[in-house]
């Protein structure tokens, strides 16, 4: 045989193996809390040319994402501290495969009426905060109060999802309400709130994208890819922060000032899985025993996979 019919042979070959190859690789099994990843990863350009395909699942709160990836019916899923922690508290077989650290003002942070007497933390004692029970809002509150002297018993907890805590908020049946973004933009610019606490400083501020056993177990591949381009893409919308902003409206239905606002003023950083991070969840995790609200210690060492560190992207590590 001539060489111009055998490379074109070899290269028939080599082709329809990579097509085969790419056909027998699983569907990845995504958890999607109010599109988010979903809006991320198609706005960046990171959901073209994707070699298996992603079926994503909508969840409305991180609880029922947590329970869903618990129980086996989606192989990653993004979580923030305090609901992972709760997730791994309830036996959940997951390990941490990617985390991006999040930095702005208002990011999380326990607000109050523009005309409140509050102004910081330490006025909350004897006052009603609401939030939601085991949120990332949940766990500021309870640091802010550390961080000034106080305990949860100094104050009055009433827990509510987000959109039914600024009604208790504006009509004066909440003192303080402790959240997170958007809802913290929200009401920092159309109600002019005031910010008595943020999480920037009391909060590692970080997102941990999540994996079933099983799922490392057997789509590896599609892990180390599905990782490197949420990587990639969250690193873009710190570059094309409108662009974002602009798809996130479409589906959430919030005005497009707002999410201009968070995109601006937030930096997402992807970071190792390192000892310090895995420290930091830790306390979260023993500060929730300590108040009673886990009945038992979690060790959040298991609940993390560092070999994925190798598979992505260099990267730098984002002040905690």
């Amino acid at each position: 045989m001539s060489l111009k019919p055998l490379l074109l042979t070899l290269f028939c070959t080599l082709g329809f193996s990579a097509i085969s190859h790419a056909a027998d690789l699983q569907p990845l099994l995504v958890a999607n809390q109010k599109s988010s990843i979903k809006v991320l990863l198609e706005v960046s350009g990171e959901l073209k040319d994707v070699p298996y395909e992603i079926q994503f699942s909508e969840f409305p709160a991180a609880a029922p994402l947590g329970e869903a990836l618990n129980a086996g019916a989606v192989d990653i899923g993004a979580l923030g501290d305090a609901p992972y922690v709760f997730a791994l508290g309830a036996g959940a077989p997951l390990k941490v495969v990617s985390i991006i650290h999040a930095e702005g003002r208002y990011t999380t942070a326990i607000l109050a009426l523009k005309d409140s007497p509050l102004n910081n933390a330490s006025d909350l004692k004897g006052k009603r905060i609401v939030t939601t029970r085991g949120s990332i809002g949940h766990f500021l509150a309870i640091k802010a109060l550390r961080s000034v002297g106080l305990s949860t018993h100094d104050v009055q907890f009433i827990y509510l999802l987000p959109s039914e805590s600024r009604i208790l908020l504006d009509n004066g049946s909440a003192d303080a309400w402790s959240t997170w973004d958007p809802y913290t933009t929200i009401a920092t610019t159309q109600s002019q709130a005031k910010v008595l606490a943020s999480g920037d400083s009391l909060l590692t501020n970080h997102l941990y994208l999540a994996a079933t056993s099983q799922a490392i177990a057997g789509k590896r591949q599609q892990l180390d890819d599905f990782v490197a381009r949420v990587d990639r893409a969250y690193r873009w919308t710190n570059s094309h922060p409108e662009e974002y902003a602009a798809a996130q409206a479409k589906v959430t239905g919030l005005p497009l000032a707002v999410h201009v606002a968070v995109a601006k003023g937030t930096h997402m950083q992807p970071v190792e899985i390192d000892d310090t991070v895995i420290a930091g969840l830790q306390t979260t995790a023993d500060i929730y025993q300590e108040e009673g609200i886990l009945t038992k210690h979690i060790d959040v060492s298991q609940g993390f996979d560092k070999s994925f560190n190798a598979q992505r992207a260099p990267t730098t590590q984002a002040s905690r």
